[in-house]
């Protein structure tokens, strides 16, 4: 209920002209992604309480097909609605107690790394390759999601950077395919929807489309 209502105020928000109600679907349809690839459940391994999920991937394609601030919002809606108290998390993991644990830095860096992501993408033209996706897909969604996450797991546990980056580095195996993959999706999908282009879209509104 709480999510349908966080999409409501979007649309709210798109219908007072202050952004395209194109867009606000864009990003009500990117929240809804990220939580539904939480569905399958999480995964700890090697004893790391930061659990591996599909969402990162979700924030991939969030960066990759929708831009800087599109992504950054999709995500900022779907951590405010877990604040909230829904569980939208992978294993049903919601409220504000989630933000205290060892996760917290990896969750709050999906925000930058979506946008980061959507940032390079757009300067990759109205045609990026698919190595330039791969690139904005491991920057964004891998290294920075990690800068802001080991930091954090590190104070949270009172345990060296350096123990924390080996725990993470488990991840990397499974995020680097989850950049691939994200980076064919996005392309083929922008192959099929010029307007899925974050550059292309930048340009249509600039020129008053799309509103």
């Amino acid at each position: 209920m709480a999510f349908w209502c966080g999409i409501e105020s979007m649309k709210f928000v798109g219908k007072q002209g202050r952004f395209p109600m194109g867009d606000v679907a864009r990003v009500a349809v990117f929240a809804a992604l990220i939580a539904v690839l939480g569905a399958p459940g999480s995964l700890n391994v090697f004893g790391n309480a930061v659990p591996i999920t599909f969402q990162t991937l979700g924030v991939m394609l969030a960066g990759a097909l929708l831009g800087t601030w599109r992504a950054a919002l999709a995500v900022a809606v779907v951590l405010v609605l877990v604040a909230a108290g829904l569980p939208l998390l992978a294993g049903g993991r919601g409220g504000m107690a989630v933000f205290a644990q060892q996760s917290a830095g990896f969750l709050i860096g999906w925000l930058p790394g979506a946008a980061v992501t959507g940032w390079l993408v757009e300067r990759a033209g109205r045609d990026p390759s698919l190595v330039r996706l791969i690139v904005a897909c491991s920057v964004g969604g891998i290294g920075v999601v990690y800068l802001v996450g080991m930091p954090v797991q590190a104070a949270i546990t009172g345990v060296g950077l350096g123990p924390v980056a080996l725990l993470t580095a488990t991840f990397l195996p499974g995020d680097v395919i989850k950049a691939v993959l994200a980076s064919v999706v996005a392309r083929g999908t922008q192959r099929a929807y010029p307007d899925a282009v974050p550059a292309v879209h930048r340009e249509r509104l600039r020129a008053g489309w799309g509103r």
